[in-house]
């Protein structure tokens, strides 16, 4: 594991889907992306940013995607996939864990804002790469095997006046 160091070049992952249905189900709110972003880089460098989004044709989408990218994050949007018998599915697990390998090279920390268990085998890759992980999200909603994976975890439920909007 790396150590934090003021010029440590930072990834900040951000699985907004996560974020969102945690912060809707347990508080009736929304994430403040900029709160997230500034704890996620604490002084160090920001090499990237990455919200990954779902277009669902929903009211206000297209601006939420647009204060994401005012607020310093790029976004990769994919559309939500409706199968014949109604069910839909959207996820970004395979993209964000290949853009976390392709950025492992060039950063020395990764910041996973997810609670999804299904990334506990990404950060052990990453930490054996010697890539520093960090994981910020709710407690009540993140997988332990996620955050023992970790070199370090927040809990956003400790300070929802900063996380939430």
């Amino acid at each position: 594991m790396s150590e934090i160091h003021p010029n440590q070049r930072v990834a900040v992952l951000a699985d907004s889907q996560n974020l969102y249905h945690t912060a809707q189900s347990m508080y009736t709110r929304n994430i403040d992306y900029a709160a997230l972003l500034e704890e996620s880089v604490s002084d160090r460098e920001l090499t990237r940013a990455i919200a990954y989004v779902i277009r669902a044709d929903a009211p206000e989408e297209e601006s939420f995607f647009d204060a994401l990218v005012d607020i310093g994050f790029e976004t990769q949007i994919k559309d939500i996939k409706t199968f014949p018998d109604g069910s839909k599915k959207a996820d970004w697990d395979v993209g964000i864990c290949l853009d976390a390998i392709t950025l492992a090279n060039h950063v020395d920390t990764i910041v996973l804002c997810t609670g999804d268990g299904d990334f506990t085998r990404l950060c052990h890759h990453l930490k054996h790469e010697g890539v520093r992980i960090e994981v910020i999200c709710f407690a009540e909603s993140t997988a332990d095997e996620l955050v023992e994976a970790a070199d370090s975890f927040v809990d956003m439920s400790e300070d929802t006046d900063r996380f939430l909007l």
